[in-house]
């Protein structure tokens, strides 16, 4: 185990797959040494019950947002609502939103105004944004650097991750010189997944993230089964093999890296953590 602790910076504990077990797999986090977890929303409801979750349990913080996939339900009202639940202090982000083109489950037009519409919101409390692409990555980029370049100067500095990054390496380091932090989830795990890590041997490890994204892309050995946050101790012991730098060490900056995009600690950092 690694003793200093770790984070997981995506994952879906709001859904229901994990509703019959939710306490074990929280106990199996903390004695897995993860000590704060991201759960971000994919739709009012599901962010609603993030934050429900967020009361339960200490080490869970929250995103809130609408996913491209239910963009068509994406109205005035639900941007209200939106902000409403932002107002809640275990928020630190907007997410999960961006665009998907693979699925199209909602039209592009659709998903294009839903994500501006929620980067306006994120520019108007000062959050950081959890971004989803998949088969959109160009789209992507260019609705996040024109959002960016309309934020001050402090939030611009932090102004999200891409999560579970799979792009190529261009693209990787366009993200990072635009100061974007990448997600590292258990796909570097995986026999094919050369690419991926080689760029987490060359990427600077500041700008670099680790998620699960449970209960999906469950990290070798652990494949063919539900994914859930523990597993993150599987990821972090991956990146430090291919960086070939103690686990400790990467773990720390990790979290350092989570606490500096998140404030999840409200600017009072935990020095037994840290």
């Amino acid at each position: 185990m690694i003793r200093s602790g770790l984070v997981d910076t995506h994952c879906h504990l709001n859904m229901d797959v994990f509703q019959e077990d939710l306490d074990q797999v929280i106990e199996n986090a903390r004695q897995a040494g993860v000590r704060k977890i991201l759960i971000p929303g994919l739709d009012i409801s599901s962010s609603q019950r993030a934050i429900q979750l967020s009361r339960q349990f200490v080490e869970v913080y929250v995103a809130v947002g609408v996913h491209p996939h239910s963009a068509s339900d994406w109205n005035d009202g639900t941007a209200e609502q939106l902000r409403n639940l932002a107002e809640n202090p275990k928020v630190v982000a907007i997410g999960e939103i961006g665009l998907d083109f693979y699925r199209n489950l909602s039209p592009a037009p659709i998903q294009i105004q839903c994500f501006r519409d929620q980067l306006s919101i994120a520019r108007e409390l000062q959050l950081p944004v959890v971004v989803h692409n998949r088969e959109a990555i160009s789209e992507v980029f260019d609705i996040l650097f024109q959002w960016q370049a309309t934020l001050d100067e402090a939030h611009a500095k932090r102004p999200g991750v891409l999560h579970a990054f799979s792009a190529g390496e261009e693209d990787a380091w366009l993200a990072v010189n635009h100061d974007f932090y990448l997600g590292i989830a258990g796909p570097i795990t995986f026999k094919k997944a050369e690419e991926l890590r080689t760029l987490v041997y060359n990427l600077p490890i500041e700008r670099l993230l680790i998620e699960t994204d449970s209960p999906f892309l469950t990290p070798a050995p652990y494949r063919g089964k539900r994914n859930e946050p523990a597993y993150v101790e599987q990821i972090a012991h991956k990146m430090a093999s291919i960086r070939e730098q103690d686990p400790e060490l990467v773990a720390r900056t990790l979290r350092i890296n989570a606490e500096t995009l998140f404030d999840w600690s409200n600017g009072n950092v935990d020095s037994h953590l840290f």
